[in-house]
């Protein structure tokens, strides 16, 4: 089984995109939407729920984790690897990668929200790899509730979107990273946005893709993962919204089962 956590529903686009690249596959999902954000939280605090969240999964059968929020990712991903007994992905570290391999110009854009952005740690990670990278970044932080709202094919989100991504144009970036798991929800309007010749970067995209590298180098264990489509869909508390935006996202029937974690 594959295991998926998030600090809330956003990271049901990494469900989206193991059920396109890894249909085969059981997956168990845990959105925290009791403890959301985590990113208004302490690293202290983060890494404690990240740890309660993966082990949950594994309680539940997960062989491999996928830390689908890009706080958790940046704050308790090597805990989490010390730690836990199982292989762990993280959603910074693939996105890095293919921003890397695609940028002509050297000159990329990171949207996320106002934590993430102000973590800095795309910035850093980036500047690491290649000194010479231009890098631009803005904070977007209407896009989650326009999102969860279902507010994305409004005239005001297009306005938004083009207000945000303006400073990023002028700048004539050529790549793009998507640094929060709403925002691939909103990849049109971005696109059109931000110009057609500006390549998208997808975390979600990228660390599934990572993922089905890893299993056909570990042949035992994709052999022992769970086959089948009964997917198991966990959050921490669940409203009429929550439901409702699920099934929008995944475009199919969701069962959510309450669990609290103490």
């Amino acid at each position: 089984m594959i295991g998926i956590f998030d600090s809330g529903i956003g990271g049901l686009t990494v469900v989206k995109e193991v059920l396109r690249q890894l249909p085969n596959y059981q997956i168990v999902y845990f959105g925290d939407t009791a403890r959301t954000p985590y990113g208004s939280k302490s690293p202290e605090t983060v890494t404690k729920y990240a740890l309660q969240d993966a082990q949950f999964l594994i309680d539940q059968g997960a062989q491999i984790i996928i830390v689908a929020c890009h706080t958790a990712s940046a704050v308790a991903a090597e805990e989490l690897k010390k730690r836990l007994a199982v292989p762990i992905f993280e959603v910074v570290s693939p996105a890095i990668r293919k921003a890397l391999a695609v940028t002509t110009k050297k000159r990329l854009g990171i949207i996320g929200t106002s934590a993430t952005i102000a973590s800095g740690i795309y910035q850093r990670r980036l500047k690491e790899a290649d000194r010479e990278l231009e890098l631009i970044t803005q904070a977007c932080p209407l896009f989650v509730p326009l999102v969860e709202e279902r507010w994305v094919k409004k005239p005001e989100t297009k306005m938004i979107a083009r207000r945000y991504l303006y400073p990023l144009k002028l700048k004539q970036i050529d790549t793009l990273v998507l640094a929060c798991t709403h925002y691939p929800l909103m990849r049109e309007i971005i696109q059109q946005k931000i110009g057609q010749r500006v390549k998208l970067v997808d975390p979600a995209a990228e660390v599934v893709q990572e993922v089905g590298q890893y299993l056909k180098q570990h042949p035992e264990l994709e052999q022992k993962l769970t086959r089948g489509q009964e997917h198991k869909f966990y959050v921490s508390d669940i409203t009429d919204k929550t439901r409702q935006s699920a099934k929008d996202w995944l475009e199919r029937p969701v069962r959510l089962e309450k669990h609290l974690l103490e």
